[in-house]
């Protein structure tokens, strides 16, 4: 089990009073290299094993916590290249999907048995910790098996399974580190951040944060100009949108207090959400086909709400309400990110080889892409991250990367950018195109404005899972900025 141990000099001082950090008295003393148990020998799925190094297993983040990780070294260097952690969204989501979907070595095929090499693995460039957080989240548990949670304790504990990383591979505690993740990692990457920042024995250097959630009220409002000049609401709702919800020049899409932009609003959105557009990538297809708020498969009941957008309209939960209170969703509702297929993943990590390979608890659950029972008792605490992001800042040492896939709709661009600029930062680089080769010729990527240690990027054509839509795109994006060049 994992239990308390004395905080080392220089643990998080401005979290006085938030507890101890922790360390597993699973491996007895402490480690000088890497943990040869949680090394993966034989990966099924592979025609040919790597040349790289890569282990899977267990992190303390507290009293009986256990998060699962996968560690994949740089493929060159690793002693000299960045350690980078990555955490996918939700809340309650795991990190499995950036590792075998986004930007891992291996790419899971549609068989659910095959994996193949990924051109543009991130780990080509950098040591890179997949974390599956918080509890609850796919192999992750607690001993105690209660799941809920909220955003300042998952900060907590993501600084102390990244603390029990470093005491299991000490010999990356002096690399440079970054913190990076996608969709709700917009709120878990700069709240881990407020933590590591403080921590003189880890030598941050910044963080980057994809299609992030950074403010509920800018998110909605910026949403519903997006959707409107996507083609997706029509003049006449638009008109009706203005007149209802908007008042000198400025408009409130997210807690109108007004009936008729609350109706207007259940239209737009129906039309987002609801009708069957693809809201990570509106111009992919819908896996599955039209979705509907819920419906059964086999023993499961399958929700696709994950609840980021509009939470403060009352009829926005009316059927998830519901669906909390009904007896078999205490243990039969399976939580599926809309339009997506997971079948493939989930087959591949929950077969016994797999399993053994990646030496999985008996503990575990069995591995789903979301957890409904983590999203459902998630309290929310931040409703914006400006202050997170303004101390980062304020430190003048840390660089900063925000970027978007310009056709997602869950955390879109515009809102992200709006974000950025409201922090107020001095404009170093006007907003431009950048560039990236693709061929052997110039290809625009997308967009980029830089202020002083922090950037807003867009990439062209991809949705909220950047690396999947343009992996060649989100490549050189990482590449430049763990390497410090321009975009």
């Amino acid at each position: 089990m994992c239990r308390p141990g004395s905080p080392p000099a220089g643990a998080a001082p401005g979290a006085a009073g938030m507890g101890p950090v922790l360390l597993c008295a699973l491996l007895l003393g402490l480690s000088r290299a890497a943990p040869r148990d949680h090394e993966v020998a034989f990966l099924p799925g592979l025609a040919k094993q790597p040349s790289f190094r890569h282990f899977s297993g267990y992190l303390c983040a507290g009293p009986g916590k256990h998060l699962h990780y996968w560690f994949v070294e740089a493929q060159s260097n690793p002693q000299s290249s960045p350690l980078v952690l990555w955490l996918n969204g939700g809340p309650g989501c795991s990190s499995m999907e950036g590792f075998l979907k986004e930007h891992g070595p291996f790419v899971i095929q549609p068989d659910g048995v095959t994996l193949k090499y990924n051109d543009y693995a991130w780990n080509k460039i950098a040591n890179i910790l997949y974390l599956e957080s918080p509890a609850g989240v796919g192999f992750s548990y607690s001993e105690d098996k209660k799941y809920t949670t909220n955003d300042t304790e998952v900060a907590r504990n993501n600084y102390l399974a990244l603390k029990d990383f470093l005491r299991l591979f000490p010999e990356y505690s002096k690399n440079d580190l970054f913190l990076t993740g996608e969709s709700y990692g917009g709120v878990y990457i700069p709240t881990l951040a407020e933590w590591v920042m403080q921590d003189p024995s880890l030598n941050l250097k910044g963080i980057a944060v994809g299609n992030g959630l950074s403010s509920y009220e800018i998110n909605d409002n910026s949403l519903v100009y997006f959707a409107y000049y996507h083609g997706l609401l029509g003049t006449e709702l638009w008109r009706d949108l203005q007149a209802f919800c908007c008042s000198q020049g400025q408009c409130n899409f997210h807690d109108n207090s007004n009936l008729n932009c609350t109706l207007k609003m259940e239209e737009t959105i129906q039309i987002v959400e609801e009708s069957g557009l693809n809201i990570y990538n509106l111009y992919a297809p819908c896996d599955g086909g039209v979705p509907g708020s819920m419906r059964y498969e086999g023993d499961y009941l399958i929700t696709h709400d994950l609840g980021n957008s509009f939470i403060r309209m009352p009829m926005r939960f009316s059927w998830r309400q519901n669906l909390f209170r009904m007896p078999v969703a205490r243990k039969k509702v399976r939580m599926d990110p809309p339009c997506t297929n997971s079948t493939a993943l989930s087959a591949y990590l929950n077969s016994p080889e797999v399993k053994k390979a990646l030496h999985i608890s008996p503990d575990a659950p069995e591995w789903q892409v979301c957890s409904f029972e983590v999203n459902r008792s998630y309290k929310r605490l931040y409703m914006q991250m400006n202050d997170q992001y303004l101390k980062l800042l304020g430190a003048t040492k840390y660089r900063i990367l925000v970027y978007n896939g310009d056709v997602d709709m869950a955390c879109n661009f515009l809102g992200d950018e709006w974000f950025v600029d409201s922090l107020c930062q001095k404009v170093q680089v006007a907003r431009r195109p950048w560039l990236y080769t693709e061929g052997g010729e110039n290809q625009i990527g997308g967009f980029v404005k830089e202020f002083t240690n922090i950037a807003f990027l867009t990439v062209k054509g991809a949705g909220h899972m950047v690396p999947t839509d343009r992996p060649l795109a989100a490549f050189t994006m990482f590449s430049r900025f763990i390497k410090n060049e321009p975009y």
